[in-house]
Protein backbone atom coordinates (compact mmCIF):
# COMPACT_ATOMS: atom_id res chain seq x y z
CA UNK A 1 0.00 0.00 0.00
CA UNK A 2 2.70 2.23 0.76
CA UNK A 3 4.77 1.58 -2.18
CA UNK A 4 1.82 2.95 -3.94
CA UNK A 5 1.51 6.31 -2.76
CA UNK A 6 5.43 6.42 -2.91
CA UNK A 7 5.00 5.82 -6.94
CA UNK A 8 2.14 8.29 -6.74
CA UNK A 9 4.44 10.91 -4.74
CA UNK A 10 7.60 10.56 -7.10
CA UNK A 11 5.01 10.72 -9.97
CA UNK A 12 3.61 13.67 -8.46
CA UNK A 13 7.44 15.40 -8.47
CA UNK A 14 8.32 14.71 -11.43
CA UNK A 15 4.94 16.77 -12.82
CA UNK A 16 5.79 19.27 -11.06
CA UNK A 17 9.57 19.40 -11.98
CA UNK A 18 8.28 18.60 -15.54
CA UNK A 19 5.85 22.05 -15.97
CA UNK A 20 8.08 23.97 -13.67
CA UNK A 21 10.94 23.58 -16.33
CA UNK A 22 8.91 24.20 -18.96
CA UNK A 23 7.87 27.64 -17.72
CA UNK A 24 11.20 27.95 -17.05
CA UNK A 25 12.06 27.19 -20.74
CA UNK A 26 9.66 29.51 -21.65
CA UNK A 27 10.49 32.32 -19.61
CA UNK A 28 14.18 32.38 -21.07
CA UNK A 29 12.72 32.15 -24.51
CA UNK A 30 11.07 34.99 -24.20
CA UNK A 31 14.34 36.96 -22.42
CA UNK A 32 16.47 35.63 -25.04
CA UNK A 33 13.66 37.20 -27.77
CA UNK A 34 13.91 40.53 -26.29
CA UNK A 35 17.56 40.48 -26.27
CA UNK A 36 17.70 40.48 -29.88
CA UNK A 37 18.22 36.48 -30.36
CA UNK A 38 16.84 33.93 -32.96
CA UNK A 39 15.25 31.23 -31.69
CA UNK A 40 16.56 28.27 -34.27
CA UNK A 41 15.41 25.17 -31.77
CA UNK A 42 14.24 24.28 -28.63
CA UNK A 43 14.19 21.05 -26.92
CA UNK A 44 16.63 19.88 -29.85
CA UNK A 45 17.51 15.91 -29.55
CA UNK A 46 19.75 13.88 -30.86
CA UNK A 47 21.24 10.23 -30.01
CA UNK A 48 24.30 12.37 -28.13
CA UNK A 49 21.79 14.31 -26.12
CA UNK A 50 19.98 17.29 -26.01
CA UNK A 51 19.97 20.82 -26.38
CA UNK A 52 17.41 23.12 -24.48
CA UNK A 53 17.73 26.19 -26.78
CA UNK A 54 19.63 26.85 -30.01
CA UNK A 55 19.64 30.54 -30.66
CA UNK A 56 21.73 33.09 -32.91
CA UNK A 57 22.12 36.33 -32.78
CA UNK A 58 24.78 37.73 -35.67
CA UNK A 59 27.77 34.98 -35.73
CA UNK A 60 26.98 33.53 -32.81
CA UNK A 61 25.39 30.15 -32.06
CA UNK A 62 24.01 30.06 -28.34
CA UNK A 63 24.00 26.63 -27.25
CA UNK A 64 21.13 27.15 -24.06
CA UNK A 65 20.99 24.90 -20.93
CA UNK A 66 18.03 25.89 -18.91
CA UNK A 67 17.61 25.07 -15.19
CA UNK A 68 14.80 26.24 -13.18
CA UNK A 69 15.11 25.48 -9.42
CA UNK A 70 14.10 27.63 -6.19
CA UNK A 71 17.33 29.50 -6.21
CA UNK A 72 20.27 30.41 -8.68
CA UNK A 73 22.74 28.79 -6.72
CA UNK A 74 21.25 25.08 -6.30
CA UNK A 75 20.16 25.92 -10.62
CA UNK A 76 24.02 26.97 -11.34
CA UNK A 77 24.78 23.34 -9.70
CA UNK A 78 22.58 21.22 -11.20
CA UNK A 79 25.13 21.56 -14.54
CA UNK A 80 26.96 18.30 -14.24
CA UNK A 81 30.08 17.73 -16.12
CA UNK A 82 28.90 14.71 -18.07
CA UNK A 83 25.67 16.89 -18.84
CA UNK A 84 27.87 19.48 -20.64
CA UNK A 85 29.47 16.66 -22.31
CA UNK A 86 26.49 15.46 -24.01
CA UNK A 87 25.14 18.92 -24.58
CA UNK A 88 28.60 19.29 -26.46
CA UNK A 89 27.70 16.15 -28.30
CA UNK A 90 24.14 17.13 -29.55
CA UNK A 91 25.72 20.65 -30.82
CA UNK A 92 28.12 19.12 -32.90
CA UNK A 93 25.41 17.22 -34.84
CA UNK A 94 23.51 19.83 -34.64
CA UNK A 95 26.03 22.10 -36.63
CA UNK A 96 26.50 19.20 -38.61
CA UNK A 97 22.96 18.97 -39.71
CA UNK A 98 22.71 22.52 -40.31
CA UNK A 99 25.53 23.73 -42.13
CA UNK A 100 24.18 27.01 -42.71
CA UNK A 101 25.41 27.75 -38.80
CA UNK A 102 28.63 26.20 -39.73
CA UNK A 103 30.68 29.88 -39.59
CA UNK A 104 29.16 30.31 -36.32
CA UNK A 105 31.35 31.09 -33.32
CA UNK A 106 29.82 28.45 -31.29
CA UNK A 107 28.99 29.69 -27.48
CA UNK A 108 28.25 27.42 -24.40
CA UNK A 109 25.31 29.71 -22.13
CA UNK A 110 23.09 28.63 -19.03
CA UNK A 111 19.67 30.32 -17.57
CA UNK A 112 18.90 30.59 -14.48
CA UNK A 113 15.26 30.57 -13.65
CA UNK A 114 14.28 31.34 -9.83
CA UNK A 115 10.76 31.84 -8.67
CA UNK A 116 9.98 35.60 -8.92
CA UNK A 117 12.82 36.90 -10.64
CA UNK A 118 14.17 37.74 -13.89
CA UNK A 119 15.91 35.11 -15.96
CA UNK A 120 19.96 35.32 -15.73
CA UNK A 121 21.86 34.22 -18.33
CA UNK A 122 25.37 33.27 -18.14
CA UNK A 123 26.75 33.46 -21.75
CA UNK A 124 29.93 31.59 -22.75
CA UNK A 125 29.25 29.46 -19.29
CA UNK A 126 31.88 26.79 -20.12
CA UNK A 127 34.20 26.52 -23.02
CA UNK A 128 34.58 23.25 -25.00
CA UNK A 129 38.29 22.07 -24.00
CA UNK A 130 36.70 22.22 -20.71
CA UNK A 131 34.45 19.80 -22.00
CA UNK A 132 36.72 17.37 -24.08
Amino acid sequence: MTRGRTTARNSDDRRVAFRRGRRGEQAALWWLRLRGYRILAQDYRSPAGEIDVVARRGTTLAIIEVKSRDSVAAAAEAITPRQRHRIFNAARLFVARHPRHGNCTIRFDIMLVTPGRWPRHIVDAWQIDQVI
